[in-house]
């Protein structure tokens, strides 16, 4: 290995105070709290039983790293998939007494209107949590593994191909700045995705990306279009 090889592959593998904790954790709050307001017709269980398993998980993972994600072992990265998807499937399971509850009755169209955000709210975010997760080894080896030894990326970035633009776009490309996608660039990927219902300027590559993507698009259209619609049109009457 050449001496500036040698030079590349420290740089690529120092960044490695880690990413920071505050972000995902409060997100996580957020969605629990968002949950725990919903209609009691929406609710899986008693009305803190979800918002309590969340939020254990969640200190379970605060105790492994409590600043900076740095450190991390099968259970841990498991036990953060395992969170990402109760706040998916359950919100999933609320959209769909949503629907439900919409063939069966005239529910009004404030509190209509105020579940279908909060349904909404909690997509994106259990998605963006899921999205952080999965990609190219999860957060904790996105920042300490060189990338010849990463896994494969499910999903490609704007930073990712703009190494040839002018100078001051290029400055920040993966390829130069060595940088990495966080957990507020998948927050951003699952908002516009599930506001435009399709990728917008970061493109999934895997099939479990576009399976995900898809999933999520999918529940924000019918949030959008049965619930959303259904409330502001009660609301006119």
């Amino acid at each position: 290995m050449t001496s500036s090889s040698r030079r590349r592959r420290r740089r690529e593998t120092r960044s490695s105070a880690g990413e920071n904790r505050l972000w995902p954790a409060l997100a996580v709050v957020v969605a629990a709290l968002a949950y725990a307001v919903l209609p009691e017709n929406l609710l899986v269980g008693p009305r803190l039983a979800i918002p309590v398993v969340e939020l254990a998980l969640l200190g379970a993972l605060i105790v492994t790293n409590p600043r900076r994600l740095v450190r991390q072992t099968r259970w841990s990265r498991g036990m953060s998939m395992v969170l990402a998807c109760v706040v998916i499937a359950t919100n999933l399971v609320a959209l769909a007494m949503l629907v439900q509850t919409l063939t069966e009755s005239k529910p009004g169209g404030m509190p209509l209107l105020l579940a279908g955000m909060q349904v909404w709210l909690t997509n994106v975010i259990g998605f963006g949590l899921l999205f952080w997760e999965l990609d190219r080894g999860g957060p904790v080896a996105r920042h300490t593994v060189a990338r010849d030894r990463m896994p494969p990326a499910d999903w490609r970035f704007s930073q990712d191909e703009n190494q040839d633009t002018i100078t001051e776009v290029a400055a920040t490309s993966s390829e130069r700045s060595n940088w990495r996608p966080e957990f507020i660039d998948y927050l951003y990927v699952s908002l516009t995705n599930s506001s435009a219902f399709s990728p917008t300027d970061t493109m999934p590559l895997s099939a479990r990306a576009k399976a995900l993507m898809g999933l999520e698009a999918t529940a924000a259209l019918l949030t959008a279009l049965l619930v959303v619609a259904r409330a502001v049109g009660a609301l006119g009457q």
